[in-house]
């Protein structure tokens, strides 16, 4: 009785250590597909293939904006935090990227990309509105 007892223990810890692993590695491939990772994969992977910055950053945050779980815009900001963390914690899977990362924190790009979107908005609350007293006009 003792021994099936032992064994029983003995294979549950078993089984713990063997779980830790596969979440261990699970964790280490959901990293890839967090969105800052797959944002930083696209910006870095454009970049290295010679296209400019405006293109490359439209392109991510593309992606970034649209795969965010939150309901809440992702900002051009925080974008460019995103994807600068995901270069900084793994830099071998994005060789040679750090030299484009202080691309993403020109004052003047930011700035430019926070005026477009506030323009956007504004453009949008204002065609909704205009046209409130014709809107059922049929």
């Amino acid at each position: 009785m003792k021994a099936n007892n032992t064994f029983q223990k003995f294979s549950l810890l078993l089984l713990g250590i063997s779980s830790i692993g596969i979440l261990t590695s699970y964790a280490k491939a959901s990293e890839l597909n967090t969105q800052g990772g797959k944002g930083a994969k696209v910006y870095c992977y454009m970049r290295s293939n010679g296209n400019a910055h405006e293109v490359s950053w439209d392109a991510s945050y593309a992606l970034l904006k649209r795969q965010s779980n939150s309901m809440f815009k992702t900002s051009p900001k925080h974008a460019a935090v995103m994807i600068t963390e995901a270069v900084v914690q793994d830099p071998e899977k994005y060789p040679n990227c750090g030299q484009y990362l202080g691309d993403l924190f020109s004052p003047n790009k930011i700035k430019e990309e926070i005026a477009n979107m506030q323009d956007t908005e504004t453009n949008q609350k204002t065609k909704y509105n205009s046209n409130s007293a014709s809107r059922y006009s049929y």
